[in-house]
């Protein structure tokens, strides 16, 4: 295995996963605030599950979005 290839493609990947997901979740809020579903003071639960599975894994990561 080359350490640097790995390196690299995994960062590329956590890049666009972090760029998409972002662009995503600003875009959704401001719909959800636009039509009333929500007000623009809540605090969001989030969960992203990251899965390869090739290798068998399964990962889960939760946190909170704050929107004031």
């Amino acid at each position: 295995m080359n350490e640097e290839a790995l390196n690299t493609s995994l960062r590329k990947f956590l890049k666009e996963v972090g760029v998409t997901s972002q662009r995503e979740i600003e875009k959704t809020i401001r719909e959800a605030i636009a039509d009333g579903r929500l007000k623009g003071s809540e605090t969001l639960s989030a969960k992203v599950v990251l899965t390869v599975d090739k290798i068998g894994l399964i990962h889960t990561i939760d946190g909170m979005v704050e929107l004031q």
